[in-house]
């Protein structure tokens, strides 16, 4: 039962809730009626708590503030912010980036986060699929594209995907 509410709740939260400075609970940011039709009205304050740090953990909210040791830039900041269009600034830094993918590596699936060594990360936004054997830490290059999209290759495979910069 945990497990199917967890689910929809994970479906249910829009990921722009994520965008906003800090972390967002779920009772902050659902109506009432939504609070009381997912059944969290019948959680304990310690259940409601333990499940919003749950989803702080495990989703796209923990992408809010860079890790410590590692810097991610944001537009407007001074930092590497190739990736962060502004379609009217006709000078934007479009050089190639390469660094390392963070850790296990297996493919993507359509809508993989890709955490790189230099403190970016990139979202997958169409919907290929790749899979390979897991290796450790892969060195990955995002080569700039057409109508100022951005495409992530893993080097020594031939795929490719498409990816937008969100941290």
């Amino acid at each position: 039962m945990n497990r199917i509410l967890i689910a929809i709740l994970a479906l249910t939260v829009p990921l722009t809730i994520f965008a906003a400075e800090g972390f967002s609970s779920l009772e902050e940011q659902m109506t009432g009626k939504e609070y009381t039709a997912t059944g969290l009205n019948k959680l304990t304050p310690e259940e409601l708590d333990a499940l919003n740090n749950w989803i702080r953990g495990h989703s796209l909210a923990t992408l809010d503030q860079p890790k410590s040791g590692s810097y991610a830039a944001t537009p407007g900041d001074g930092g590497d912010t190739r990736g962060f269009e502004d379609k009217e600034e006709a000078k934007m830094d479009r050089s190639v980036i390469t660094s390392s993918i963070k850790g296990s590596f297996t493919g993507w699936d359509g809508s993989t986060v890709f955490e790189l060594e230099n403190g970016m990360i990139w979202e997958q936004v169409d919907k290929d699929t790749f899979y390979i054997r897991e290796v450790e830490n892969p060195e990955v290059t995002i080569d700039p594209s057409a109508f100022h999209t951005w495409r992530l290759s893993v080097v020594g495979y031939g795929s490719e995907c498409r990816v937008e910069r969100i941290q």
